[in-house]
């Protein structure tokens, strides 16, 4: 497989630097563009094989350039993710009106982007790197502030951590995380959602404590680079 080129376009840099770590691999070329007419120019020039665009940018809105390229025939088969704040019911329209194959609501999440990759240009994702590491991590419920979890992780990954605990939550709860990276000297804070469990019943993965894993739903980019710093200096494995 040759390398696979992205194209992402908002006129936002904090949101491109962020996306553009969602995909630090060989494998991929990362394109960059600040507004629809950009995007234009370097579709011509460089031939994306995927487009993460968002809605509301001047010069010329994602909707204005989605619906031109797939007006093209020579570039209407590049896949077009729509990325819009929000996710009210008139931008989505917005966006499936122009002629989008998909959709990302705003906050922006690494699974979502790296699932788009896997489904629109049929490749493997390389699971991510992990340290096994053990971290006391505070955990309050989304849905119901005054509930508290509180136990020690496994392992970390710029994606998530495994959290030793026998109060499991449903798959899709949402906390409020924080924990402190070792020798960062930084606490972390951000959204996170339950995405699988280790239940004791039907142990996914025998290799593991009965637990949760969650996986990180805003994590800043700060954190993410400081995460992946700490990661490079441990021993690593495959991501669960």
């Amino acid at each position: 497989m040759g390398v696979k080129k992205i194209l992402l376009v908002d006129d936002v840099n904090f949101f491109l630097e962020l996306e553009k770590g969602f995909f630090d691999r060989e494998e991929f070329q990362i394109l960059q563009a600040n507004n629809g007419e950009e995007a234009l120019e370097m579709l011509i020039k460089d031939h994306p094989d995927i487009i993460f665009m968002d809605l509301y940018m001047p010069v010329m809105d994602g909707d204005t350039c989605c619906q031109l390229i797939k007006s093209h025939a020579a570039l209407q088969h590049i896949p077009i993710i729509m990325v819009t704040q929000g996710g009210s019911d008139t931008d989505f329209e917005r966006c499936w009106q122009a002629g989008c194959d998909d959709i990302i609501p705003k906050p922006i999440n690494q699974f979502l982007f790296q699932s788009m990759v896997r489904k629109y240009l049929e490749i493997p994702f390389r699971k991510a790197l992990r340290a096994p590491i053990r971290l006391h991590i505070q955990c309050k419920s989304c849905a119901d502030p005054d509930e508290y979890l509180s136990d020690y992780t496994v392992n970390l990954s710029t994606g998530g951590f495994f959290i030793v605990s026998t109060v499991l939550y449903p798959v899709d709860s949402q906390f409020i995380i924080e924990f402190l990276l070792p020798n960062e000297g930084k606490t972390v804070c951000c959204s996170a959602r339950v995405a699988w469990i280790n239940h004791p019943e039907s142990l996914i993965n025998k290799t593991l404590p009965v637990g949760m894993g969650l996986q990180f739903l805003n994590l800043s980019l700060d954190d993410m680079n400081s995460i992946r710093n700490f990661i490079k200096d441990q021993t690593m494995v495959p991501e669960w």
